[in-house]
């Protein structure tokens, strides 16, 4: 199997993100905050980026018969709880970056005072959004403990890679797996079980959709691993090289780049196989796997 993706339409399976980004910002619009939060909440949320988890929700909902306006607001929530991730992480006391989406950071174009107060109000939002917009207080309290969770788990990813503290006995690619399966992959399988779940999938297509999410969740980092040691800062829209100077652990530093792209390739396997059970005509889900597999920035 190659990383090769012919033949994939990228405008038609990313469309539900206009639909997503209009939702998002008539929801920041409608609630009553002071104008320069609401600009900077703006300014994070609403800046670019491969909306890849809303994206998921919504090809994940309807790929089991639901609708993309059933997806909408698990879908804005999980890109306001990513884009708090992004915020703090970028502050000086975390990763201490100064471009994000090829702009300056939000505490570089701001102050950091108004970048932590913005993380802190989008990820709280995330939950507001859920409770008001979903009808159905069962649905909506089963989505808000998938979010929670998986935000926590998220918090538990940083902090073992950046203040480590892993179970005894491990090696160093279990620590890499342990901190890519929390940090990055958390919040991946989270958008695909939140976009089943809202579009009424029984538990064998949410079995499938979640060992799908899985194996998309650690490909999408180990795939980041590579662009960071491959990539320019400008083809990324971010600082690159960052990894290897800050020490840490990837992918490409543990096994090499050519054992790196190989395990993508399995991950991506391991993603269609998942698929197979899914059993479903739409080929979206196949698509975005293929996509993430072999992006470049």
């Amino acid at each position: 199997m190659s990383t090769t993706v012919p033949n994939i339409d990228i405008k038609q399976l990313t469309e539900p993100a206009s639909a997503i980004e209009a939702y998002m910002s008539a929801y920041l619009d409608e609630r009553a905050l002071p104008e320069n939060l609401r600009d900077a909440a703006k300014y994070a949320l609403l800046g670019g980026g491969k909306r890849m988890r809303p994206i998921l929700v919504a090809r994940c909902c309807q790929a089991v018969g639901g609708k993309l306006e059933q997806a909408l607001p698990p879908a804005a929530a999980i890109e306001l709880i990513h884009c708090f991730s992004l915020v703090h992480d970028d502050l000086p006391a975390m990763d201490d970056d100064d471009l994000r989406r090829g702009r300056p950071t939000l505490h570089i174009q701001t102050n950091e005072a108004m970048a932590i107060l913005t993380g802190d109000l989008l990820n709280t939002m995330a939950f507001e959004l859920i409770t008001e917009k979903v009808a159905d207080p069962k649905l909506a309290c089963q989505l808000v403990k998938e979010l929670s969770v998986a935000t926590n788990d998220m918090i538990a990813g940083q902090v073992y890679d950046t203040l480590p503290c892993f179970p005894e006995g491990l090696s160093d690619l279990e620590e890499l797996q342990l901190i890519h399966h929390n940090k990055t992959g958390a919040l991946l399988r989270c958008a695909c079980r939140m976009g089943a779940i809202v579009g009424g999938a029984d538990e064998e297509q949410l079995a499938a959709i979640t060992d799908y999410a899985a194996a998309i969740g650690l490909m999408f980092q180990v795939v980041d691993d590579l662009l960071d040691v491959t990539q320019t800062t400008e083809q990324l829209g971010k600082t690159a090289g960052k990894d290897l100077v800050q020490g840490k652990l990837t992918y490409p530093s543990l096994i090499g780049i050519d054992a790196t792209r190989q395990q993508i390739v399995e991950l991506q396997k391991q993603a269609h196989d998942a698929l197979d059970k899914l059993d479903v005509p739409d080929s979206s889900l196949r698509d975005l796997c293929d996509f993430m597999a072999t992006r470049s920035n």
